[in-house]
């Protein structure tokens, strides 16, 4: 298997973990990715790792964590054109977008809308 079809499982593993609201095993997956290959686009998987922890953190019971990781994912995110890797990233950027606001007007995490995570879809 060659590095480029690596790449490409992992991040299809992070996909799927993510979409299974497996944040953890989401953010996992793309940390290896992340850390262990040469990404031409590394700010973007280092934004998915970071959107997946502000997940993470809700399930977490850590409001204030999940809030910070948000406000450090989408900039990031932003940087990259809507269709960046075939993905629906202006959902998942409005999801997240979504997201923070609720979780910087709620005092509990059983208060959190789950509806509000995104699924992330390759759009080939």
């Amino acid at each position: 298997m060659t590095d480029s079809n690596i790449e490409e499982t992992i991040f299809l593993k992070g996909i799927d973990s993510f979409n299974d609201k497996s944040f953890y095993d989401a953010h996992e997956s793309w940390e290896l990715l992340w850390t262990e290959y040469a990404l031409q686009d590394a700010l973007f998987v280092q934004g998915l790792i970071q959107l997946s922890v502000a997940f993470f953190h809700i399930t977490n019971l850590n409001l204030i964590g999940s809030k910070n990781l948000f406000n450090k994912c989408l900039p990031k995110l932003k940087k990259f054109p809507s269709n960046h890797r075939d993905l629906n990233l202006s959902d998942i950027i409005d999801s997240a977008e979504e997201s923070l606001k609720m979780v910087s007007n709620i005092d509990k995490v059983s208060q959190f809308d789950w509806e509000l995570a995104p699924r992330i879809v390759i759009k080939k």
